[in-house]
């Protein structure tokens, strides 16, 4: 398993609307939470405030194409969705500006679950989550910086490892993934919306174009090299001041008896 966990490009201001979205979806799934103890209420719920292709094809629940942006299914789809705007959503901020930044994402939310709606018009299963939003700065981060170190947490059994991967590597493995999963997945059932993935990634790359194209388009790829255009953020572990003690030697038997 790999988990990013930071990048290596640090934002020149602080990104206020990226705190702020992670906070407003940490408090709404904290109102709606105690739902999860009654399934019929939590499905009401969601039917009510999800995005429902059906219930759009009839003309209804318009506002649920901004309102499940902010929703989320359990405690790992919300730690994950936060996980991945926590590390990327800072530097798209920095390009773009506060209220410019929150308007492409919300935008990038409006294009997933269009794409979504579009593969599954008449399903009658919500779809809730940020992952639609949060791909769109995948999307647009990987334009913007293919070569940023992104760290990313190595789990396999019992091998822990931090390993530094180029962006194009992860956000654009991450994206193949999406449209397989959207072509191999059933319709009928739910689970992970791998076209509203697809849809926002889709549309943070195109609305970044012309941002990538003001900086210099090719030409700030080749300037940076694909990296951010300030120095990169180092990370080095800290010497600890806790004195080292040193391994007995395992006893050993004799190879022969006395």
């Amino acid at each position: 398993m790999l988990i990013p966990i930071r990048d290596h490009n640090p934002p020149s201001r602080r990104p206020y609307v990226t705190y702020a979205l992670l906070i407003a979806n940490i408090i709404i799934f904290a109102l709606y939470s105690p739902l999860f103890s009654d399934q019929y209420a939590l499905m009401r719920f969601f039917s009510e405030w999800g995005m429902l292709p059906a219930r759009l094809t009839h003309g209804e629940g318009h506002i649920t194409l901004i309102s499940h942006q902010f929703l989320h299914g359990d405690l790992i789809h919300l730690g994950s969705n936060m996980l991945f705007l926590w590390v990327f959503g800072d530097n798209l901020e920095d390009v773009w500006g506060h209220w410019k930044f929150l308007a492409f994402y919300l935008i990038c939310g409006l294009a997933a679950a269009g794409l979504q709606y579009v593969a599954e018009p008449g399903s009658m299963i919500p779809m809730v989550g940020a992952s639609g939003a949060i791909a769109g700065v995948l999307g647009g981060y990987l334009l913007l910086f293919p070569r940023a170190r992104v760290d990313m947490f190595l789990f396999l059994i019992v091998i822990f490892r931090i390993i530094p991967i180029p962006a194009w590597l992860v956000l654009g493995s991450w994206f193949v993934l999406q449209v397989l999963g959207g072509i191999s997945a059933p319709s009928d059932v739910g689970g992970v919306a791998y076209w509203a993935h697809a849809g926002g990634f889709i549309a943070g790359v195109l609305l970044c174009l012309p941002v990538w194209r003001k900086l210099g388009g090719r030409a700030f790829w080749v300037l940076h090299d694909g990296h951010p255009p300030h120095p990169e953020a180092r990370y080095e572990f800290a010497r600890s001041s806790v004195p080292k003690v040193r391994r007995k030697p395992r006893f050993r038997p004799s190879p022969w008896k006395r």
